[in-house]
């Protein structure tokens, strides 16, 4: 499982979706997560780590999603840049970043964290119901 990154000091809060199971994910391949204003993909390796970034390439927003696996990066399928899953960066002499996701195993579940502005938490400390807003994409390839 892939380690959460280091969430800023800005007030923000992180809500947890439930996007599936491992499983349900194929061995180094991807499945999409649709939200509202963007595409998130989450990413199994061989070795059973799971990774989630935006399904964007840094260089010419190609679709990560559609890219080949291997090891712990994602060859984007446009240009070839070799994007590690560990901290979304191109790697070589490719340079820029993609943005990261946290991803938790939970109850055999996996859960995607969206970090959330402080002003979008309601007095009672609840947070917009992002399970109307996303659809998971069970293929790779719409």
């Amino acid at each position: 499982m892939s380690t959460l990154p280091h969430i800023p000091d800005s007030p923000q809060v992180i809500q947890w979706l439930d996007i599936g199971t491992l499983q349900d994910i194929p061995i180094r391949g991807a499945r999409r997560v649709k939200l509202q204003h963007r595409t998130i993909a989450v990413f199994r390796t061989a070795t059973d780590e799971v990774f989630a970034v935006e399904d964007k390439c840094p260089h010419s927003g190609g679709p990560l999603s559609q890219g080949i696996v291997h090891d712990d990066c994602v060859t984007c399928p446009l240009h070839n840049w070799v994007i590690s899953l560990r901290d979304g960066c191109a790697q070589g002499e490719d340079s820029g970043c993609t943005q990261r996701f946290p991803v938790r195993l939970c109850n055999q579940r996996l859960h995607l964290g969206l970090q959330l502005p402080e002003e979008q938490i309601d007095s009672q400390g609840k947070t917009t119901d992002l399970h109307r807003q996303r659809s998971v994409v069970r293929a790779t390839g719409d």
